[in-house]
């Protein structure tokens, strides 16, 4: 698919046929997430990929926009090393540059996939950091909940003009 057309018509996918996904196609997700911009080059994500059914629906109980993850069967948890970037906003900034990837790549390879955020609230971020068992400096900052999709979504114009300023504002 090409880029701009992935761009311009991925949409977030929240119905499921629970259908797995293949190995090959989850490594095609995680190198889309490597790939990503990141400052000073730190590169400071580390991914958590979930299939366990029990771990899925705990989250998804938590979770209060994460109800589909049982039946998208997958997720993967987009965590951030604050000893390898030790500005925050720089390395969230990093892990939403590869979950955007990740998104793309599900989109251009036929799958659905949502951004469910995590971080900055620590409600979440304390759920998941205990669930996986993440050690203390890794920060979870987004989940993507990825699987088979049930439906396409009509694309949206978004694009609004009048939020443009050049210059000055």
């Amino acid at each position: 698919m090409d880029v701009l057309q992935a761009i311009f018509t991925r949409r977030s996918i929240r119905k499921f046929t629970g259908e797995p996904i293949s190995n090959e196609n989850m490594e095609t997700l995680l190198r889309a997430g490597f790939s990503a911009p990141s400052a000073h080059n730190m590169q400071p994500w580390h991914f958590v990929v979930l299939k366990n059914p029990a771990t899925l629906e705990y989250i998804a109980e938590a979770h209060p926009y994460a109800k589909m993850l049982p039946q998208a069967g997958c997720c993967i948890i987009v965590c951030g090393d604050e000893e390898v970037q030790k500005t925050k906003g720089l390395m969230v900034q990093d892990c939403s540059a590869a979950i955007q990837n990740i998104l793309l790549a599900a989109h251009g390879i036929g799958l659905g996939a949502v951004w469910c955020g995590l971080y900055p609230a620590p409600e979440l971020t304390k759920l998941l950091s205990v669930t996986i068992k993440l050690p203390e400096k890794i920060e979870p900052i987004g989940m993507i909940v990825v699987g088979h999709k049930t439906e396409d979504r009509a694309t949206a114009e978004r694009y609004d003009s009048g939020k443009i300023h050049y210059d000055q504002w």
